[in-house]
């Protein structure tokens, strides 16, 4: 089992939920990559008391040159805040509240399995030179009634994905 670790800008404001991240071989047979769309919450107005949601999406390629089934898990961390009860974007000493979930209700909290968390775990079977793609979304959401200065917040998150 190899487990690939690849740092993520979760962006905010202009917020891309960038998953840049490569799985390298966990076979001399299989090869594996990713690719994202971001994430852009776009203006936040702290007057508001309506969430600011938003989703982007982690795409897995992978290839092999035999058939073989392949299970794997996407992860992914707490961020700066250090915990998945509140993940915060950061601008300075400033700090945004949001959360990454797994399904569109917005109720699974997109971690690692520990605190509450859930992660994706999927699998198929993988055809001899043919590439097989799939694609998950991450459900974004900044809640409302902050009160936050002007300014471009940040966070960074951990893709993990396990196979």
């Amino acid at each position: 089992m190899k487990k690939n670790v690849h740092p993520l800008p979760l962006a905010t404001l202009l917020l891309p939920l960038a998953f840049m991240l490569g799985c390298r071989p966990a076979q001399a047979q299989q090869l594996c990559s990713a690719s994202s769309n971001p994430v852009s919450f776009g203006l936040y107005d702290p007057q508001s008391s309506a969430h600011l949601d938003n989703t982007g999406s982690i795409t897995v390629t992978c290839q092999a040159t035999v058939s073989l089934l392949i299970g794997y898990t996407v992860k992914l961390s707490a961020g700066s805040s250090g915990a998945y009860a509140q993940r915060k974007m950061l601008s300075g000493a400033n700090s945004l509240n949001y959360q990454a979930y797994a399904d569109a209700a917005r109720t699974s909290v997109w971690g690692d399995g520990s605190s509450s968390t859930s992660f994706v775990t999927d699998g198929y079977l993988l055809q001899v030179l043919t590439p097989v793609s799939k694609t998950y979304t991450v459900y974004g959401r900044v809640p409302g009634s902050q009160n936050v200065k002007a300014g471009s917040y940040l966070d960074t998150l951990t893709v993990l994905i396990t196979y």
